[in-house]
């Protein structure tokens, strides 16, 4: 679960600059694809290597998927109105769809080119700019990763987590990529660049699938796991009065959790202690689960006792 975001002006650990807000975060992201783009499309001119063909295309969808996700988590963020009540922040979900689609696309295309390459090999040139470029591509991807995952822990932004999923397998294929423009171009290898960009597309494929599953969980209401369903119910049988929960539901929306559940109280409280008791049970779920959307239904003892046993008789 998400825990709570740290402020932009609060210093991180061991004197580190605060993390980088989601908005922020969103923002880098979409520049370093505009420069990886216009550094890869130079080296691809220069080299002509399928392995650069390949991490170019995987760049475009990048900034494709990067601008999805910078426009997402804006409109994820809005609050509830009259034709949303429950908020905004599926739009994450969607914005992790688009990029699965996106990323999925890549690896066909690439994987096409890479297959005609290996029965057409083609000499890779300019082999030391490709090489040249290609490294600080992976110096600036795991830069851009490094910033995300510190945003993800103070955010626990699902669109973040997608966007950060591609560029973090973007390292790796680009250290794939290196391998096969070396291959290409300085041990006359060129069959090993195709061999190359396939692994590329094979490893999108393995990344978007992950995507695309964590995306169609929160759109489909998967429920939390059950460790954080543990935490929630820690947290409201904290209080003694309360003798049970049961009925409880919770779903992800973005980042932000929603939770109803009924809970047992002794009838004999009178109505407005049961109210407090409700009121501050849902205060600790939201101190566990900060921006938490919580609903909780005070049921009598005897009362949601006869009603469990009802529901069980077939």
């Amino acid at each position: 679960m998400s825990s709570p975001v740290t402020p932009p002006s609060s210093p991180g650990p061991w004197g580190l600059p605060a993390p980088l807000s989601t908005r922020q975060i969103t923002s880098l992201s979409v520049g370093v694809a505009i420069v990886l783009i216009a550094l890869k499309a130079f080296a691809l001119g220069a080299s002509g290597s399928v392995s650069i063909l390949a991490s170019l295309a995987d760049s475009s969808l990048d900034l494709i998927a990067s601008l999805t996700t910078f426009y997402a988590v804006r409109w994820a963020a809005r609050p509830e109105d009259h034709t949303h009540r429950h908020g905004h922040g599926k739009a994450e979900a969607m914005a992790a769809l688009v990029q699965a689609g996106l990323v999925f696309a890549a690896a066909v295309f690439i994987g096409w080119e890479a297959l005609q390459r290996i029965f057409d090999p083609r000499p890779v040139v300019g082999g030391s700019w490709a090489v040249g470029v290609v490294l600080i591509s992976i110096v600036l991807t795991a830069g851009l990763v490094w910033f995300q995952t510190r945003s993800l822990k103070a955010s626990g932004s699902m669109a973040v987590s997608a966007d950060r999923a591609h560029y973090a397998a973007d390292i790796a294929s680009n250290v794939v990529v290196l391998i096969g423009v070396v291959s290409g171009a300085f041990l006359s290898a060129p069959g090993l660049d195709a061999a190359a960009g396939l692994v590329v597309a094979v490893w999108l494929f393995w990344g978007a699938s992950g995507v695309l599953k964590g995306a169609g969980d929160q759109l489909l209401d998967r429920e939390v796991s059950d460790a954080d369903r543990v935490a929630l119910t820690t947290a409201v049988l904290t209080d003694p009065r309360i003798a049970g929960v049961h009925q409880l539901r919770t779903r992800m929306s973005g980042s932000r959790l929603a939770a109803q559940m009924h809970v047992d109280l002794d009838r004999s409280l009178s109505f407005e202690v049961a109210h407090d008791i409700v009121v501050a049970a849902e205060g600790r779920v939201r101190e566990a689960f900060p921006g938490a959307d919580v609903l909780i239904h005070a049921d009598p003892r005897d009362v949601a006792t006869s009603q469990a046993s009802a529901s069980t008789r077939p």
